[in-house]
């Protein structure tokens, strides 16, 4: 588990320790291998604010005093795609701060074999996701599922009378349709609306640590074992647990977790005691399940096990009369997130709006009007506005295809160095995405559809900015 750094183009991770404590920091630093990493230490937490606006960071280790959050939701909020570790000093402490959203926690006195083990599969689990499109700027206290259309309204009816029971709920649909939404519905609807909402990204991890991720582990069960750790099963106690692309599991999980479905019954990792699961499973996935089982890649016994209430995202094309709303919903809160009030969107910037395929469904609407609305420099958006994102993401995203950003082949030569035309082309699109959003690299970043991360990354592979 120690080596767990691997050679890419994104170059070294790079951490911020957020620790007054700089014998805590030295014992972190000394853990992790010191040509693998860039460690910055910052003992205050007003300028750790400060160096998350203006870096990326792949993880950051947050010092958590006992049950005060304010610290943690302070860099949740400006790092939702970041893993943040939460060092405390009990386990309860560490609980709550994971129930709170931190991805994972480490005790006092930081241990080294710990601090390997957690850090390691942060990164593991970013990694898968690193490039996925970016999460909305506007965090929602409270889930809202917006739409009237007779599909929107049949899965609003099924899904309030599916959230009073205690069946295993799977919810359907093609990337980007909003099945996490479905999902935490489903929980803020229920009788356990009360208890915590824990998702585990299953298709994140490898085998080992999805085991120990889902059912916790003992002391000693492995190397980084050094002290026993709950599960997210555990930490969903009283609540929901959600398991997302639930069609990414192997074989080998598949079959644990048909006994917790099966049974409500588990162990830790190197542990014998048989444990309960007080939890309401919710899966979801955009894959075939049918498929995969004729195929012999998913359990037709677990299948059927997860299959008792079914959910279906539809996807944009299937709701074309929601466009209207979901738009303006989307500009209103981004425009009043962003201190510029109500915005809105002029009817022809709409009737343009309803024109586009949307492959990427409400995801994709969702990300161009956030786009649209940090760019805006009117409080209502009109159909030329709407015209010039469209034409803006065609220029800038089509990479080799657009706006003259594409390798050229040379009369003297008909041979191309893929890579090296494909790392140019990528250098202008990120200069262009810099420029037409006056250096603002979270707008960049929505500028070129990938997350504040990956933009970072990339503008240190290429050496921009």
């Amino acid at each position: 588990m120690a080596n767990f750094v691997s050679d890419g183009p994104r170059g070294k991770p790079s951490a911020l320790i957020v620790e007054p404590d700089s014998e805590a920091f030295r014992l972190i630093a000394d853990a992790l291998p010191g040509a693998g990493f860039d460690l910055e230490r910052e003992p205050v937490l007003a300028k750790a604010i400060g160096r998350l606006d203006g870096g990326a960071f792949d993880f950051v280790a947050l010092a958590v005093e006992k049950t005060d959050h304010d610290v943690l939701n302070a860099v949740l909020e400006r790092v939702p795609e970041t893993p943040v570790i939460a060092t405390v000093h009990t386990g309860e402490e560490g609980v709550a701060a994971v129930r709170a959203g931190a991805s994972d926690f480490m005790r006092r006195p930081i241990d080294r074999e710990e601090v390997v083990y957690v850090i390691g599969k942060a990164l593991k689990g970013s990694e898968a996701i690193a490039d996925a499109p970016p999460p909305s700027m506007v965090v929602q206290p409270h889930t809202v599922m917006i739409g009237t259309s007779d599909v929107m309204r049949e899965l609003k009816s099924t899904l309030k009378r599916a959230a009073q029971g205690i069946a295993t709920v799977l919810v359907r649909g093609e990337s980007g349709s909003g099945k996490e939404l479905v999902a935490r519905q489903v929980h803020e609807l229920s009788p356990r609306r009360a208890g915590p909402f824990v998702k585990v990204h299953c298709g994140a991890l490898p085998d080992d640590l999805l085991e120990s991720e889902l059912f916790g582990y003992e002391k000693g069960a492995f190397t980084g074992a050094t002290q026993r750790k709950p599960g997210r099963v555990e930490l969903a106690q009283g609540g929901t647990l959600f398991l997302d692309e639930m069609g990414d599991i192997t074989p080998a999980i598949q079959v644990k977790l048909l006994r917790i479905l099966q049974d409500k019954e588990y162990e830790r990792l190197g542990g014998t005691q048989t444990l309960s699961a007080d939890v309401r499973f919710v899966a979801a996935t955009h894959r075939d399940l049918e498929a995969m089982v004729r195929e012999g890649t998913f359990r037709e016994d677990l299948f059927y096990r997860l299959n008792v209430v079914t959910l279906v995202a539809p996807p944009l094309r299937a709701r074309p009369e929601d466009i209207d709303s979901l738009a303006m919903y989307f500009c209103q809160t981004v425009g009043e997130a962003n201190g510029r009030g109500r915005m809105s969107l002029e009817p022809d910037a709409l009737d343009v709006l309803r024109t586009q395929p949307w492959p990427g469904n409400v995801r994709q609407l969702q990300n161009f009007i956030e786009r649209l609305v940090v760019l805006a420099s009117t409080p209502r958006l009109s159909k030329a506005d709407v015209e010039r994102e469209l034409n803006r993401q065609t220029g800038t995203l089509g990479f080799a295809a657009a706006d003259g950003l594409g390798p050229k082949v040379s009369p003297e030569s008909d041979v191309i160095e893929l890579s090296a035309a494909l790392g140019k082309a990528e250098k202008r699109a990120l200069e262009k995405a810099l420029k037409s959003a006056d250096g603002n690299r979270d707008v960049a970043a929505r500028l070129l559809g990938i997350s504040r991360r990956s933009l970072y990354y990339k503008l240190r592979q290429h050496g921009v900015g």
